[in-house]
């Protein structure tokens, strides 16, 4: 009877939203076996011929493996990795992932390894890109955790960089090595940003097709403090334009704006410094600021701040506190950049995830208890900027999850995020869809479908009660097409999307 009570509440509260079947083409390849438990996806890139590769880690294991144009199994490949060795980062190119990995042999040695897996050929081979020398337990690309790029290829895919943090106990310092894509041989090395006093903060990297390198990060005026003592911002963001004969250095004025970090993006022959800044400090989001970088020149073409649209706030809270809170221009707060997409008319789309950790006291009885952490994968905020650097419309995705849960890609300019969500989504009365599954109800699989103009239409694509659970956060989007993983650690299939 209560559970009933509950359920009726439940539907009086909410109201059914519009809801249709996915424009995209849904297919699902045949079930295979793995031998090996794991869905720890490092890399997943597909060739311009259908062939599928896939590198996962598996405790002390890599694990390469790759599929035809039907996602049959083709080639496997178990390599034996130690605890001393991490990934990095990776590209693709020429129908070859390249997985690079640190091997810390020495507490002052590290070692920079690149693992080839050749999609065409069906090969994996391992080679040795540098051997650099460090500070004890020091990393050559200091925290993974702030999402900074340290790897980039040039367009034309002749050329790639890699940029290392090589901080000593009395002096900054930073490397850029370019390198020769198709034969991995060093091009140049250069030091940039070595200073006894200032710290450099790594951001994005991007090389042109003249293998020319752009490194941009935060330069702190004074310690690490991102503020100072009068609440004024403690850094600049300084793009530096590295060469095999010189450095440039080119300051982005920031003038009351706090900003967390930046991302490169490159579209129409200009580099665009994409980001959120906020008015309070940088955890915090009042809008999204773009730099437009003259390239030729070298200097600052446009400088865009602009607060958040109205409809964010609509989305996350709500028609009536929208309205009070889009009034105060209230900062959002915990956001991580995770994907930069730019459309055929040189649109760029900033999509970013809440996410926060939080600790729960767990009572195991008389004996006492322990701390649950608890990992939060929540809102989705899109922003998308104008060629000129305009913020043209926002959108949020007010949603709840405890791990990675979304995937978003753009196809014939449509923007496309596709997640998990309770079976039917509702409505609720001050105007949100609630993108999370509800108590007793299961779930589906949808995908959101934004026009170039921001409206939503929610498209579903399955109900997974009886059909196989996918992740979209496993997945790629090549060749017009989007490949995920299902969840099974040892039966697997692959949803595709066109």
């Amino acid at each position: 009877m209560k559970k009933t009570l509950i359920l009726c509440m439940l539907a009086i509260s909410h109201l059914s939203i519009s809801q249709s079947t996915t424009n995209l083409k849904v297919s699902e390849s045949t079930e295979y076996k793995d031998k090996v438990k794991s869905i720890d996806v490092i890399a997943i890139r597909t060739s311009k011929s259908g062939e599928t590769g896939i590198v996962r880690n598996a405790k002390r294991d890599l694990l390469f493996d790759i599929f035809d144009n039907k996602l049959n199994k083709t080639f496997t490949k178990v390599v034996e990795s130690s605890k001393k060795e991490s990934y990095v980062g990776d590209l693709f190119y020429n129908n070859q992932i390249k997985l690079f990995t640190v091997y810390a042999q020495k507490k002052d040695e590290r070692i920079l390894y690149c693992h080839t897996l050749d999609l065409s050929s069906k090969a994996y081979t391992r080679t040795l890109i540098f051997k650099a020398t460090v500070e004890k337990k020091q990393s050559l690309f200091g925290s993974r955790k702030n999402h900074n790029t340290s790897f980039s290829l040039s367009p034309n895919g002749k050329y790639f960089a890699i940029a290392t943090d090589n901080v000593r106990k009395n002096k900054n310092a930073y490397t850029i090595r370019v390198f020769d894509a198709e034969t991995e041989k060093l091009i140049y090395k250069k030091a940039y940003q070595e200073n006894e006093k200032r710290t450099f903060k790594h951001n994005d990297l991007y090389i042109d097709n003249n293998s020319n390198v752009y490194s941009l990060g935060k330069l702190f005026l004074n310690g690490k403090s991102n503020k100072k003592f009068n609440g004024d911002a403690n850094y600049q963001f300084v793009l530096n334009k590295i060469t095999k004969d010189e450095n440039t250095e080119l300051v982005i004025d920031l003038k009351d704006e706090h900003i967390q970090s930046l991302s490169i993006s490159q579209t129409n022959n200009q580099l665009h410094l994409l980001g959120f800044y906020s008015e309070l400090n940088v955890g915090r989001i009042k809008g999204g600021c773009d730099f437009v970088i003259d390239t030729n020149n070298f200097s600052i073409k446009t400088n865009k701040a602009q607060a958040l649209p109205k409809q964010v706030y609509k989305d996350l809270y709500g028609y009536r506190t929208a309205k009070r809170k889009n009034k105060k221009k209230k900062e959002l707060r915990n956001f991580d950049i995770d994907y930069v997409l730019t459309d055929s008319k040189g649109g760029t789309f900033l999509i970013a995830e809440e996410f926060y950790i939080t600790q729960t006291y767990v009572q195991t009885g008389n004996a006492g208890g322990y701390y649950q952490t608890i990992y939060h994968y929540d809102d989705v905020l899109i922003l998308k900027f104008s060629p000129s650097g305009d913020l043209t419309w926002g959108r949020s995705i007010f949603k709840r999850a405890n791990s990675p849960s979304y995937n978003a890609f753009i196809k014939n300019d449509q923007l496309h995020v596709i997640l998990n969500s309770g079976k039917n989504l509702a409505e609720k009365k001050d105007g949100r869809t609630k993108v999370s599954k509800g108590w007793l109800e299961s779930s589906s699989l949808y995908d959101f479908e934004y026009s170039k103009n921001g409206d939503v239409s929610y498209n579903k694509i399955q109900d997974n009660r009886r059909n196989t659970f996918y992740l979209p956060g496993l997945g790629t989007y090549e060749m017009d097409k989007f490949i995920m993983m299902s969840e099974g650690r040892k039966k697997k299939t692959f949803m595709i999307l066109e």
